[in-house]
C-alpha cells in the first residue's frame, strides 16, 4: 500500500474511533439525563409544594417536611458515583452536542457543589430550615405590642416622631439577635463543605457553580462605586436635608431610624408628591393582570395559584416560584394599594412570565432562566414602571397634569433609587464576601465599616448588634445579592435595545410599555424561551446584541 493510501487509511480509521467515542460518551450522557430527570423532577415538584406550603402556613410541621424533601433532593446530587461519571464525561471532551454540553455543564456544577458527607448535608439543610422557620414566625414588638414587617414600614415610611421611628427600626432588628449566631454556624458548616471540595470557602464555590468569576464582580462593584460616589453623596445630602426638616431635626443628628426602610436600601418618598397617593384607591393585582395582559404575556393562571395578602405565621416578604417548569407558576406577596407593593407584584410576576413562557421543548434541565441575575433583570425591568410617569398616566388613567406633576419628581425617584440600591448591593456583596473568609471576626463592626462606607449612614452611638443578621438573605440566600445590581445592569441594556431596536425610537421619553405587544414577543422569544440553552453572557449577547455591560446603567441612572 501507498504511503499516501497508508496516511489516508490511518485518518479514517482515526475518525472512525474518534466518531465511535464521541457518539458513545454522548450516548451515555443522554442516558444518564434521562435517568436523572425522571428522577428528580417529582422530587423537585415535591420540595417546591412543601416550601410553598410551609410560607403561607408558617408551622413548624411544614417547614420541617420542606426540609426533609430537601434533603432527599440534594442527597441526589451529592451521589459521588454519578458525580465521577459525569467528571470523567467532562474530562473526555468528547461531547460535541450543544445542548448535551449545555445540560453537561448544569449538572456538573449541581453535583460539585452537593459533594459532601451525608451528615455534613443535613446538617446544612436542618439548620438552614431552622433558620428560615425562625424569620417566618417571627414578630416584632413596640411597646409590648406585636407588629408585622409592612407595620414596622409604614411607620418608617410616615411617622414624623424620632423617637418612635428609632423604637420601629430597633423593633425590626432584633431578629437579628435571634438568628445570629445559627447563621455563623452555617457559615461556617457552609466552608467546611466547600473546603472539602477543594475551594477556599463558600463564596468561591458559590460563584464558581453560577458560572461567575470573583475578579470579574470585583472589578464591575469597584468601578460602580467610584462612578457613584459624588453623585450619591449629592444626592444624598439633598435627601437628608429635606427629611431633616421633616422630623425637625439637624442633619448633625441623623440616624438609620430617619430612613425609610430599616436597610437604607429604598427611596424615601420626600419630594413634593407622593407617589403613594395615586395607588390607594386603585387595585394593584387588577393593574398588574391588565399590564401584562395588554404586552402578550397574561398572568391569569399565575394569580389563581398565588397566595397575594398578608396574614398570621405568613412569609412576609414576595418570591416568584415555578412549582414544576411546566407552567405551574405562583407568587407570593402582602399586597398593600401603594407604589411600593404595585411594584412589587410587577416585580414578582416578571419573575412569572419568565418561567411560564419558557418553550416546552427545551430539555427540562435547560428549562430555567440562564442565570439567577437574568431573571432578577426581567423582574426589575418590570417593578420599575410603578414610578414611571408614563406607565401610571396611562394604566391609572391620570390627566396630563397629574402626569406633568409626576414627571417633576419621578426622574429624580428613579434615579435616587437606583443609585441607593446599588450602594446598598455594595454593602451586600463585601460584608458576605469578607463574612465567609473568616466568620469569626467581629461582624458587627464589619456591618457597620460597610454601611458606612458605601451608603454614607452613620453607626448610632454604642451599637452592637448583629444588625447584619436580620437581613434574612445573608441566611437563606447566601452570596446572591450580587445578582440584583448586575439584574439592574441587564434591565437597563434590555431597555435600550427594546426602545431603540425594537420600537424604533430616538429616546425614551414618554415610554410606559403598555399594550405594546412588541415588547413581550420579544422578551417570550429572546429571553424566556432560551431558558438556559446558552451562558447567561451568551444569551444577553444574542438577545441585546452584546455581552452584559454597565454602560446603560449608568447612561441612565449615574450620568
Amino acid at each position: 500500500m501507498k504511503k499516501l493510501q497508508v496516511l489516508s487509511f490511518m485518518l479514517l480509521i482515526a475518525i472512525i474511533l474518534f466518531g465511535c467515542s464521541s457518539n458513545e460518551k454522548e450516548k451515555q450522557l443522554q442516558d444518564f439525563i434521562t435517568t436523572h430527570v425522571k428522577k428528580i423532577k417529582p422530587m423537585e415538584k415535591a420540595v417546591k409544594l412543601a416550601n410553598w406550603n410551609a410560607s403561607i402556613s408558617g408551622k413548624s410541621e411544614d417547614y420541617k417536611k420542606a426540609g426533609e424533601l430537601e434533603l432527599k433532593l440534594r442527597q441526589v446530587y451529592s451521589n459521588a458515583q454519578e458525580f465521577a461519571a459525569l467528571k470523567e464525561i467532562k474530562k473526555s471532551g468528547q461531547v460535541k452536542d450543544s445542548l448535551l454540553a449545555r445540560q453537561l455543564t448544569v449538572l456538573y456544577n449541581a453535583y460539585l457543589k452537593n459533594q459532601l458527607e451525608p451528615e455534613l448535608l443535613e446538617k446544612i439543610v436542618d439548620l438552614g430550615r431552622e433558620i428560615e422557620m425562625k424569620f417566618n414566625t417571627f414578630r416584632a414588638a413596640i411597646k409590648g405590642k406585636a407588629v408585622t414587617n409592612n407595620d414596622i414600614l409604614e411607620i418608617l415610611k410616615n411617622e414624623k416622631n424620632s423617637n418612635q421611628r428609632k423604637e420601629a427600626w430597633l423593633a425590626g432588628k432584633k431578629v437579628g439577635a435571634v438568628v445570629a449566631d445559627d447563621i455563623i454556624r452555617l457559615v461556617k458548616l457552609r466552608n467546611q463543605a466547600a473546603q472539602k471540595l477543594g475551594f477556599n470557602n463558600y463564596h468561591t464555590l458559590s460563584l464558581t457553580t453560577k458560572e461567575q468569576d470573583a475578579a470579574e464582580l470585583d472589578r464591575i462593584f469597584s468601578e460602580l462605586f467610584e462612578l457613584t460616589n459624588e453623585p450619591f453623596a449629592k444626592l444624598k445630602a439633598e435627601l437628608d436635608g429635606i427629611l431633616a426638616k421633616n422630623y425637625g431635626i439637624n442633619v448633625s443628628e441623623f440616624m438609620p431610624w430617619h430612613y425609610h426602610d430599616p436597610f437604607f436600601q429604598e427611596t424615601p418618598l420626600v419630594y413634593d408628591i407622593d407617589l403613594d397617593v395615586y395607588y390607594k384607591d386603585k387595585d394593584v393585582k387588577e393593574l398588574a393582570v391588565k399590564f401584562f395582559a395588554g404586552i402578550g404575556l397574561p398572568v391569569e393562571s399565575i394569580i389563581e395559584n398565588s397566595d397575594l395578602y398578608e396574614r398570621e405565621g405568613k412569609y412576609p416578604h414576595a418570591f416568584c416560584e415555578d412549582i414544576d417548569r411546566q407552567g405551574d407558576v405562583r407568587i407570593l406577596c402582602n399586597l398593600k394599594n401603594n407604589e411600593s407593593w404595585m411594584g412589587t407584584i410587577l416585580h414578582e410576576l416578571g419573575h412569572a412570565v419568565y418561567d411560564k413562557y419558557n418553550d416546552p421543548q427545551t430539555p427540562y434541565l435547560l428549562r430555567k432562566p440562564a442565570h439567577t441575575f437574568t431573571t432578577e433583570a426581567v423582574a426589575m425591568f418590570f417593578g420599575r414602571l410603578s414610578r414611571n410617569a408614563a406607565w401610571m398616566r396611562q394604566m391609572l388613567e391620570l390627566t396630563d397634569n397629574q402626569k406633568i406633576e409626576i414627571e417633576k419628581v419621578s426622574a429624580k425617584y428613579t434615579r435616587l433609587k437606583q443609585i441607593i440600591f446599588a450602594r446598598w448591593a455594595m454593602v451586600m456583596y463585601d460584608f458576605e464576601k469578607q463574612l465567609y473568609a473568616n466568620p469569626d471576626q467581629d461582624l458587627n463592626a464589619l456591618w457597620w465599616r460597610m454601611v458606612e462606607k458605601y451608603q454614607l449612614v452613620t453607626k448610632p452611638e454604642g451599637r452592637n448588634e448583629p444588625d447584619w443578621a436580620s437581613k434574612i438573605h445573608i441566611a437563606l440566600y447566601p452570596c446572591y445579592y450580587h445578582n440584583y445590581l448586575l439584574g439592574e445592569m441587564f434591565a437597563s441594556q434590555m431597555h435600550y435595545y427594546l426602545v431603540h431596536n425594537i420600537l424604533n425610537l430616538e429616546s425614551d421619553a414618554n415610554v410606559s410599555y403598555v399594550n405594546q405587544s412588541k415588547v413581550g414577543d420579544f422578551l417570550r422569544k429572546k429571553v424566556f424561551e432560551p431558558g438556559a440553552v446558552y451562558s447567561w453572557n451568551d444569551m444577553i449577547k444574542r438577545a441585546a446584541g452584546e455581552p452584559l455591560t454597565s454602560k446603560f446603567f449608568v447612561e441612565q441612572f449615574v450620568k
